[in-house]
C-alpha cells in the first residue's frame, strides 16, 4: 500500500511564513487569556492521566456529562483513533465530504477502510462517516444534516469536525450543528479559534446514547497523557468567560478583515467561490495562472514570506484557500502580486 501524502498549511521547510494565508487559525490571536494560562501551567508535573477536572469543566461548558468527554492530543489523533476503533469493530466503509481535510482519507487508508461516495441524501452504508461544520475548505454548511437527523443504523459511526464552528462570522446564524443531530460524535479543536495552533490539544464529545464501554475503548486506544500541561491549560482557558469575550470581539474584527480581503482578491482577478461562513474562503485563479504557472507563482510568493494553500489536495485544482489575515498581510500580498502580473504581461 502506497502511503498517502497529507498536505497541511503553515510552517514548512522555509520556516514560519511572515504572512500565512494557508491556515485557518484566528488571525487576532494568540488569545491573551489562553497565553496567560499557558504561562502558569505546571510544566514540571505530569497532568492527571484521567484529566478529571478538565473533563468536568468541558462537560459543564457543553452541558453534557463528563463521561462523554474524550481528551485527544489533536484532531488528527482522534481521527486516527476513531477510525481504528471503527475498523476494529467491523466498519465496512468510510465516507467523506466532497472536499475535505486529508487526514480523514489518510486514516481510512491506514486502516484499510474503502472510501464510499455519498450524496447527502442516502447513507453510504454501515461504516464511518465524516462531516465538518462548517466545511473545509469552502466554509459552507454541510448537506447531511437532514439524513443525520435520523437515528444512526447499527454499525455506523458519524463524526462532526467542529474545528471551525467557533469561527463562523455571520451574526445571528443557527448553530453549526443542528440540535436534532444526536447520534454523531463532535470533535473540537479550540486552538484554531484561539489563534494558537502551535499548542496541540483537542477533545471529542460522545453521543448521549453511546455505551460507556465504547467510550472506554476510545480512551484505551490512546497512550498515557495524550495532552501535556500546556494543552491542558489551553483547553481549560477555552471555557473561561474572559476567553469567550475575547473571541466574540475578535470575530467582529475578522468580519471587517474578511470584507477587505474579499475585495482585494477580486481586484486581483481571482474568482471567489461563494458560500463561506467562516474566517476563510476559496478563490479560483484565472485559467492562464493555473497548472505549472500556479505552482511557480505560489513558490515566488512563498519566497517573499507569503503562503497560500493550494486546494488541489481538496479536489479543487486551480484554487487557493485563504485564511483571513490583517490588512498589513493583505497589503503584502498585493505588493508581491502586482510585479509578477506586470512581468507576466511583458512576457
Amino acid at each position: 500500500m502506497k502511503p498517502m501524502t497529507v498536505t497541511h498549511g503553515g510552517t514548512d521547510a522555509l520556516g514560519v511564513p511572515a504572512h500565512d494565508f494557508s491556515t485557518n487559525r484566528n488571525a487576532c490571536g494568540p488569545c491573551p487569556q489562553a497565553l496567560d494560562a499557558l504561562s502558569q501551567a505546571h510544566a514540571a508535573q505530569y497532568p492527571d492521566p484521567q484529566y478529571t477536572a478538565l473533563r468536568a469543566r468541558l462537560a459543564d461548558f457543553h452541558g453534557v456529562t463528563a463521561e462523554r468527554i474524550v481528551i485527544a492530543a489533536s484532531a488528527s489523533d482522534f481521527i486516527h483513533r476513531i477510525t481504528m476503533h471503527a475498523a476494529r469493530e467491523g466498519a465496512a466503509v468510510a465516507s467523506l465530504p466532497a472536499h475535505h481535510y486529508g487526514d480523514y482519507a489518510h486514516a481510512a487508508q491506514v486502516w484499510r477502510l474503502p472510501l464510499a461516495a455519498r450524496d447527502g441524501i442516502t447513507e453510504a452504508g454501515p461504516g464511518l462517516h465524516w462531516a465538518c461544520a462548517p466545511s473545509s475548505p469552502l466554509g459552507q454548511p454541510e448537506d447531511v444534516w437532514p439524513l443525520w437527523s435520523e437515528p444512526a443504523p447499527p454499525g455506523t459511526w458519524r463524526v462532526i469536525d467542529c474545528a471551525y464552528a467557533p469561527l463562523r462570522l455571520e451574526p445571528g446564524m443557527e448553530p453549526a450543528v443542528p440540535s436534532q443531530v444526536r447520534d454523531a460524535w463532535q470533535m473540537w479543536t479550540p486552538n484554531k479559534a484561539l489563534g494558537m495552533t502551535g499548542v496541540r490539544a483537542a477533545y471529542a464529545i460522545a453521543p448521549e446514547a453511546v455505551p460507556h464501554d465504547e467510550i472506554d475503548a476510545l480512551r484505551a486506544l490512546s497512550p498515557s497523557w495524550p495532552v501535556g500541561a500546556h494543552g491542558e491549560a489551553m483547553l481549560t482557558a477555552w471555557t473561561a468567560p474572559a476567553t469567550r469575550q475575547w473571541l466574540a470581539q475578535s470575530l467582529q474584527r475578522l468580519r471587517d478583515w474578511k470584507a477587505q480581503q474579499l475585495d482585494l482578491v477580486q481586484r486581483l482577478g481571482w474568482q471567489v467561490l461563494p458560500g463561506s461562513q467562516a474566517n476563510y474562503f476559496v478563490a479560483r485563479w484565472p485559467q492562464a495562472q493555473q497548472g505549472d504557472a500556479m505552482q511557480t507563482r505560489l513558490a515566488q510568493l512563498r519566497a517573499q514570506g507569503i503562503k497560500l494553500r493550494d486546494c488541489d489536495s481538496f479536489g479543487l485544482p486551480g484554487c487557493v484557500r485563504m485564511g483571513v489575515l490583517a490588512p498589513a498581510s493583505q497589503n503584502a500580498l498585493l505588493a508581491a502580486w502586482q510585479p509578477m502580473e506586470k512581468h507576466h504581461a511583458i512576457e
